[in-house]
């Protein structure tokens, strides 16, 4: 990725704390500890088989492998999918992303707004992927489908926010309408690209979730931009 957000620089208007925000990053990062963070790789792994989206068992609703390997109904997944991630890289990135954009976005939905708009963002992500590779039998994990919908509601709600930005080794501040253009174009360019750093990401997931973000914020764009 070309540009790493740091910061923004967007006061609330609403809200007076992330509260959500704030909520869903501590039960990611709690969710990760407890379910193998600290134990290694292969702990991560058999978590996210059990608890990720697995496309080929989703489609057939039919789980044959005993409850230890499948301990959630795997419509459940849809959701659980999304505090569950493959290490801590991985992690960390999405809860930065989240931390930096959440925040004013959970400003215009409301605190339970933002947490509703956060999971249905996450299931289309997640129901993209599913659309794209039916036959998968790698689980899907992680926060990029959610996220992505956030990013796309903040580019539609705040393009000209100025975004502190770690541009290889040099903070400089461009608007969010740069920023997550970039993260934008990173996403459809991905798509296409064979190069090795471009696979085992769920691209599909990502698009899937920022369509999704994208539509529900130009359905709601009045109203949210009433709130502030």
């Amino acid at each position: 990725m070309v540009f790493v957000p740091l910061h923004d620089e967007n006061p609330l208007r609403v809200i007076r704390l992330q509260l959500m925000t704030a909520a869903i990053i501590f039960v990611n990062v709690l969710v990760f500890i407890i379910f193998g963070g600290v134990s290694g790789a292969e702990a991560v792994l058999a978590a996210d088989v059990g608890y990720g989206v697995v496309p080929s068992e989703l489609l057939n609703f039919n789980r044959t492998a005993p409850p230890t390997l499948n301990p959630v109904a795997e419509p459940i997944t849809l959701v659980t999918y999304m505090f569950f991630h493959a290490g801590w890289l991985h992690l960390l990135s999405n809860m930065a992303f989240l931390w930096v954009f959440g925040d004013n976005v959970e400003d215009a939905f409301g605190h339970f707004g933002f947490l509703l708009f956060y999971l249905l963002c996450g299931i289309a992500g997640a129901l993209a992927h599913v659309a794209m590779y039916p036959a998968s039998q790698d689980p899907l994990v992680g926060a990029s489908g959610a996220l992505s919908g956030v990013i796309a509601s903040y580019f539609l709600l705040y393009p000209r926010a100025k975004i502190l930005v770690l541009a290889y080794v040099v903070p400089i501040r461009l608007p969010a309408f740069i920023v997550l253009g970039g993260w934008i174009a990173l996403q459809v360019l991905s798509l296409r690209s064979n190069h090795p750093d471009a696979q085992g990401v769920a691209w599909w997931a990502h698009i899937g979730g920022f369509a999704a973000g994208f539509i529900l914020t130009a359905l709601l764009r009045s109203r949210l931009l009433v709130r502030g």
